[in-house]
């Protein structure tokens, strides 16, 4: 999965983001080993620093935990992967309604194109 970033938003916001998103969607599997700050750093092309700093809240969120000597591992936890797959599907959601809002769109009308995108 390639990192992609905007240059709108703080790198570590998006960085979080996208962590989060590798989780729920099993690219990092529950219970998996994750590389180094320095080595994922290097993949995304960003500060060390920076990556620690996403870790640093994802650890206060849960999704990832600290062993002492072993690394940094994703949680186990599939409630917790759930709520937090929900939580990014809420916000996707919000971001795409708003839009669609301020094309001039209706809720019966953001429904209808859905639906007619599917069926295509």
């Amino acid at each position: 999965m390639e990192w992609k970033f905007n240059n709108k938003l703080p790198i570590y916001t998006q960085l979080i983001e996208q962590m989060r998103i590798r989780i729920v969607t099993g690219y990092y599997p529950p219970g998996s080993r994750l590389s180094s700050v320095r080595e994922l750093a290097a993949e995304a092309g960003v500060n060390p620093n920076t990556m620690q700093r996403a870790f640093a809240e994802l650890e206060s969120i849960g999704l990832v935990h600290a062993q002492r000597t072993s690394g940094r591992f994703i949680t186990e936890d599939n409630e917790l992967i759930a709520q937090a797959k929900k939580e990014t599907a809420n916000r996707l959601l919000e971001k795409f309604t708003n839009e669609m809002k301020a094309l001039g769109f209706e809720k019966e009308e953001i429904l209808k194109l859905l639906e007619e995108y599917e069926n295509e």
